[in-house]
């Protein structure tokens, strides 16, 4: 059985150039770092292998995500809406 999470959830990639809200269960929200480029895309869950990163991203992260907080994502969204 599942622990109950509760939404949203924010992870990012080690490396630091992406960066992820997990809004729900089926659906998510990313932000790439492309040298001083940002690039913010919505995803819905369509199929299983979305299925499939979406629970990854919020049960079993710790291989290859780190937990951040709501601050610092916003910080980086923020940086976005300086540059376009």
């Amino acid at each position: 059985m599942q622990p109950t999470i509760t939404y949203p959830q924010y992870r990012k990639y080690p490396h630091e150039r992406t960066y992820f809200k997990i809004i729900s269960k089926d659906e998510w929200e990313e932000i790439q770092v492309m040298g001083s480029k940002l690039s913010l895309q919505q995803f819905k869950v369509a199929i299983l292998p979305d299925r499939n990163y979406i629970y990854d991203l919020t049960f079993d992260y710790e291989k290859n995500w780190i937990k951040i907080t709501e601050e610092e994502y916003e910080a980086v969204k923020k940086k976005m809406t300086r540059i376009v």
